[in-house]
């Protein structure tokens, strides 16, 4: 972790060093005993490869959502030998305690992924370049991420379906999102839409603010549904369901990864580097570099690659497999002509929305710093430190301009705003200018206040990714050319419209909400509050949400744009197949990651079949 981070992290750790000792000693606090119990795969299985260098079965690339699952699900057959390869680290503790969200973003088990310099958005972030964290542990971003876990809407997938993808529609995709979940949320219990016996803990924060509460009151005074949004109706509001374990994060490592088999190999700091394919044009096995060697591991079967939207594209255009004109201009050999890096979509919306009130009712850090908060989480995990960075409640709503039954905003609720952690670690993980900071949040440090982020759905703006040179080590480039398309603006501004008028309601103001109004610098001649100034704002102040998808297109072989088929099987190579969120043909509603452990739960069953 960057020792910047450690030192700011430091001003809560203090406390909980003193705190916890006193704990164990008295021997009251049986849950951080439980905590401190292993979350991720046993020693003996870390770094553990063969050293004959014999062939695996099945080699998988990234121990992410999707990778994890796989090489639990492969591994369950004995007679398979399977190897997981991970650039990234273990876990530590303080992953598992959903407040510490931010910080991880500023360490080491972040990529420190930034897109290009654009030129209608990231206008208030350092060389106008937003941050991408993308995870880089066991457990990818399922160990950095915000754990808000959304399936999406039925129709996202019936319409991967109706583009050609066979054994994509929804009805498909439910049953390996009930196969992936440990259910458990006080009064909801369908069968029909959720899984009680699978690996993935999915759960409510074990605490709300009262502000939270308010948010979904709000929403019944304005005619909406308290839902369950992975259930039948995905529009309405609700307390976020998370991937935790009673209060503590749910990684797809701890998930999937807390096993000890003996035909699983896990090798952590292994960054792959190519894939090796042989004259048939068959994958073979990988290189790869670890401890500052580089070295080759081959495969009988396949190999799978689960690196994330960003690093299999670049992978496999390392590797040779990509844009026949991009390729040759860097000088690597081209062994498939393939649209990778094309199709890629974020969701993004808008940071700016702080609404002020007069009680001490929000997440603040001062509070976080109390010896009472501490108790509170280690004692029963819940309290402030059980909620994942602010971020409380949802809600899925259909603007004017919605061309279906889909939600084409999320409305994501946080007990606080960018300002409530005193400027540190939003303000640097989101790359936010000191001028724009200090302008508009640095006046309001310490004070009471709630957001709400509204975030685009359905993104008419598309990017690509491309290599920079044929240095694997190298970050690609990314260009995800935001509001290029100038219906995405404009439906943020419906978002934004909603989210005032949620705080307009009777169940805000009783807490004297009133919309912080220092305008951001570059929006200074629109009236504040105007549908211009809205616009000036949004590019200034937008928000990743991390959700790249799509730049390994599956897709049937009648589409040119395709890189791998409804099987995951890229086109043009045998034994190779990608599953992650960049085979996503387009950007399903909500949050992705829940989304990338049913991609992974579905490719294992595909990988079997191929196989048995």
């Amino acid at each position: 972790m960057c020792s910047t981070a450690i030192n700011i992290m430091a001003r809560h750790v203090g406390i909980l060093l003193l705190v916890v000792p006193l704990l164990i000693s008295f021997g009251e606090s049986q849950s951080f005993l439980d905590l401190m119990k292993s979350y991720g795969p046993s020693l003996e299985v870390l770094n553990r490869i063969d050293p004959s260098n014999k062939r695996y079965d099945f080699i998988v690339v990234g121990a992410g959502s999707a990778g994890s699952v796989l090489a639990n699900r492969l591994s369950e057959n004995k007679k398979w030998n399977v190897l997981l390869l991970e650039a990234g680290g273990t876990e530590t503790l303080f992953n598992q305690i959903p407040i510490f969200v931010g910080y991880f973003q500023l360490s080491n088990f972040n990529w420190g992924y930034k897109v290009e310099p654009q030129k209608n958005a990231c206008l208030g972030m350092v060389n106008r370049q937003c941050s991408w964290p993308r995870g880089k542990a066991l457990g990818g971003t399922s160990s950095l991420n915000y754990m808000i876990h959304t399936r999406g809407n039925k129709l996202d997938y019936d319409i991967w379906a109706a583009l050609g993808n066979e054994g994509w529609s929804y009805n498909d995709a439910l049953y390996y999102y009930k196969k992936s979940e440990r259910f458990d949320v006080p009064g909801i219990k369908n069968s029909t839409y959720h899984g009680d016996k699978g690996y993935l803990c999915v759960e409510h924060v074990p605490y709300h603010t009262e502000l939270a509460t308010a948010f979904l009151e709000a929403g019944t005074q304005l005619g909406y549904k308290i839902v369950d949004y992975n259930g039948q109706d995905q529009i309405g509001f609700s307390y976020i369901q998370a991937t935790m374990d009673k209060g503590s994060r749910c990684s797809a490592s701890k998930a999937y990864l807390r096993l000890n088999r003996p035909n699983l190999n896990i090798v952590v700091g292994a960054t792959v580097t190519k894939v090796l394919i042989d004259e048939n044009k068959r994958a073979i096995g990988v290189e790869y570099s670890w401890n500052n060697q580089t070295k080759k591991v081959f495969s009988s079967k396949e190999v799978v690659l689960s690196a994330g939207t960003i690093d299999s594209a670049k992978l496999l255009m390392l590797s040779g497999i990509g844009p026949k004109d991009h390729l040759e201009e860097l000088g690597i050999k081209v062994i498939q002509d393939s649209k990778v890096g094309y199709n890629m979509y974020e969701h993004i919306g808008f940071l700016g929305l702080t609404f002020m009130v007069n009680q001490s009712v929000a997440l603040l850090q001062s509070r976080l710093a109390r010896p009472s908060v501490f108790v509170q989480y280690f004692f029963n995990r819940s309290g402030l430190m059980s909620l994942p960075g602010g971020a409380e409640a949802l809600a899925f709503i259909r603007t004017k301009y919605a061309p279906d039954s889909r939600p084409d905003i999320e409305l994501l609720f946080a007990s606080g705003s960018l300002h409530s952690d005193g400027g540190y670690p939003l303000k640097k993980a989101l790359r936010i200018t000191d001028e724009l900071y200090d302008t508009v949040f640095k006046p309001i440090e310490n004070e009471d206040a709630w957001s709400i982020w509204p975030i685009l759905q359905n993104p008419r703006s598309v990017g690509r990714l491309t290599l920079k040179s044929k240095d694997p080590f190298e970050p690609p480039k990314m260009d995800p050319n935001f509001f290029t398309h100038p219906a995405d603006l404009e439906i943020i501004l419906e978002g934004i419209k909603h989210a005032i008028n949620i705080s307009k309601t009777a169940a805000f103001q009783k807490y004297g909400t009133r919309l912080h109004d220092i305008k951001i610098p570059g929006c200074d001649k629109f009236e504040f509050a105007s549908d211009d100034y809205w616009r000036c704002a949004v590019k200034h102040l937008p928000s990743m949400m991390n959700h790249e998808i799509g730049t390994v297109k599956m897709g049937p072989k009648s589409d040119p744009d395709a890189v791998v088929d409804p099987q995951l099987r890229v086109y043009g190579v045998q034994g190779l197949r990608v599953a992650d969120a960049s085979i996503m043909p387009t950007m399903p509603s909500g949050h992705v990651n829940a989304g990338i452990y049913m991609i992974g739960e579905k490719a294992a069953d595909m990988i079997k079949r191929s196989w048995m």
